[in-house]
C-alpha cells in the first residue's frame, strides 16, 4: 500500500525486528547518496514465522518437562546462538576481506607508480651526470681553421 515501514539514514549497522500485519509483497528501497563514491554492500537477515517448537507437544504441555527435554531444549537455545555469532562473523569477516582486498589494490597501484617515478628520475639523473662529462667543443658548427 505504499507506507514506510522503517527509514533511517546514514546507518553503518543496524537491526530491525517486525511482524508483518498483512501478507504480500514488500519492497526495500535503499539510496547511496550520501557517499556516491564508495560501494556498498546490504546484508539482510530474514527470520519467517515463529520457529516450531522443539518438542511436538511442548504448548500444551501440562506437566514439567523431564531433565532429557529440559536439556535438549538448552541445547536447541544454544546452538540457535552459536548460528547467530556465526552469522556475525562470517560478515565481519566479509567486510574486513574486502576492506583487505581494496587496499591490496591500491597499494599495488601506488608501487607501480612509484616504480615509474623511480625510473624517470634515475633516467634523468644518469642524463644530467652525463651532461657534466661530456666535452662541448666550440664551434662545432661554424668553419674549421
Amino acid at each position: 500500500n505504499g507506507r514506510t515501514i522503517y527509514k533511517e539514514t546514514k546507518k553503518q549497522y543496524d537491526s530491525f525486528p517486525h511482524r508483518t500485519e498483512v501478507k504480500g509483497v514488500y519492497t526495500f528501497c535503499f539510496s547511496n547518496e550520501f557517499s556516491t563514491f564508495s560501494h556498498k554492500t546490504v546484508y539482510f537477515d530474514f527470520q519467517v514465522g515463529d520457529e516450531p517448537p522443539i518438542l511436538p507437544d511442548m504448548s500444551n504441555r501440562v506437566t514439567a518437562l523431564t531433565q532429557m527435554e529440559s536439556a535438549c531444549v538448552t541445547i536447541h537455545e544454544a546452538l540457535n546462538t552459536v548460528i547467530d555469532s556465526q552469522t556475525h562473523y562470517r560478515l565481519r569477516e566479509a567486510q574486513d576481506r574486502s576492506r583487505a582486498e581494496d587496499l591490496n589494490g591500491r597499494v599495488s597501484y601506488w608501487s607501480v607508480g612509484e616504480t615509474l617515478i623511480l625510473f624517470v628520475v634515475s633516467i634523468g639523473q644518469v642524463m644530467l651526470l652525463k651532461s657534466f662529462f661530456t666535452e662541448k667543443r666550440p664551434g662545432s658548427g661554424g668553419a674549421g681553421t
